[in-house]
């Protein structure tokens, strides 16, 4: 007796019609995930050493980008307070 070993098949995708392709959207929240994948993924050891390099750069340059926009939301906020504000006092 021989075993087959049955591979599963494929799901199709659900695609939009033709002429309609949905745009990917890769959001803030996202590359935030992207971090945390890359921070576990090199603590559990999966990048070769010659990898490393590649893979340092990349997360530093993701967390100061990610880091750069955090702050520019809080002062977008801190603005959106301030004129709130004004526009009180005003009346």
């Amino acid at each position: 007796m021989s075993e087959e070993t049955k591979q599963p098949e494929a799901q199709p995708q659900a695609t939009a019609p033709q002429g309609e392709q949905k745009p990917v959207e890769l959001t803030v929240q996202d590359l935030g995930v992207i971090r945390s994948v890359i921070d576990v993924a090199s603590q559990r050891g999966a990048f070769k050493a010659n990898e490393m390099e590649a893979v340092g750069k990349t997360y530093n340059k993701l967390d100061i980008f990610l880091q750069q926009v955090q702050k520019a939301e809080e002062e977008a906020k801190a603005k959106a307070g301030e004129d709130k504000e004004e526009s009180k006092g005003e009346k």
